[in-house]
């Protein structure tokens, strides 16, 4: 599961305000295996990103997969998501350093980022209600008509806003797949319309 996060949408679910402004943009969350049924797997091994080893790509990640929560913490938020999610991927993903190479290829190489996809179906993040259906047609022209995963919260007692869009991909992160879906009274359901 390839999951991007809608920058606002994160600033306004936790608690502590953000350090900086959120871009309206989807960067991504993270990446990780999913089980057809039941929760994700997690921490599969306790094997520590070397960090040391980032380098140039360093400049790259910041754009596509910021810590939007504390932007002068990166290189801890994606050693989190090493060891909770990318630690589950093995064989598909060898090492640390594949992993980070492989989220750079799925959001640039691939054209995975799932806010040009809504953009090049004139779908632009101006706060307004859309509808979930409109969301979904536009990923799935984006990916081969497959079947993305969506999270959503509420930010009010009417609204309920976009946080998170999940791309799906087969083992070997060839082709895209359907995505999973959330189990029915999972508190991130997304209602006919939400706020993007």
């Amino acid at each position: 599961q390839f999951t991007q996060q809608y920058q606002p949408a994160v600033c306004n679910s936790n608690p502590t305000p953000c350090n900086d402004r959120p871009e309206k943009l989807f960067t991504v969350h993270g990446l990780w295996p999913s089980n057809k049924k039941g929760p994700d797997p997690e921490k599969c091994k306790n094997i520590q990103m070397n960090s040391q080893k980032i380098g140039n790509m360093a400049a790259q990640l910041e754009i596509i997969w910021p810590n939007v929560l504390n932007r002068t913490d990166h290189v801890g938020f994606w050693e989190r998501e090493w060891l909770k999610h990318g630690t589950c991927g093995y064989p598909t993903i060898r090492d640390d350093m594949h992993y980070l190479k492989t989220v750079i290829k799925m959001y640039i190489t691939q054209k995975q980022n799932v806010s040009a996809i809504l953009s090049k179906a004139m779908i632009q993040p101006n706060g307004q209600n859309r509808s979930l259906v409109d969301i979904e047609n536009a990923i799935r022209s984006g990916t081969n008509n497959t079947k993305p995963k969506f999270k959503c919260q509420k930010n009010t007692r009417t609204t309920t806003e976009l946080v998170e869009v999940t791309l799906c991909s087969d083992r070997d992160l060839t082709k895209f797949i359907n995505c999973p879906q959330p189990q029915q009274g999972s508190r991130y359901l997304c209602p006919a319309d939400v706020q993007y």
